[in-house]
């Protein structure tokens, strides 16, 4: 699992690839943890090669959900695909976010 965070002027770039499952889970959130200093900006999140994700990922993208809710901002899930669209769907997640093609 490979996890990137790119800053821009309005919006932070979460990008995540390969599997978000319970053993990458630890890695990633301590990977992401510079993006809750990011008050000032939507945070999107590009799942292009997001291949899988499980509870234990769907629990950190709820984490970056709420933080963005609490700073008055948005969390947009960019390119995901029928499979993790599907999880979303199933989960009750698809509600929460913005959906980017």
């Amino acid at each position: 699992m490979t996890t990137s965070i790119t800053k821009l002027e309005d919006r932070a770039i979460v990008t995540l690839e390969g599997e978000l499952d319970t053993a990458a889970s630890r890695q990633v959130e301590q990977s992401l943890a510079q993006v809750y200093s990011y008050e000032d900006c939507d945070i999107f999140i590009d799942c292009s090669n997001l291949t899988y994700i499980s509870s234990s990922g769907l629990r950190i993208l709820l984490s970056i959900y709420k933080f963005t809710r609490r700073t008055g901002h948005k969390a947009v899930l960019m390119h995901i695909n029928d499979d993790i669209h599907d999880t979303f769907a199933i989960s009750g997640f698809i509600q929460l976010f913005t959906i980017e093609k």
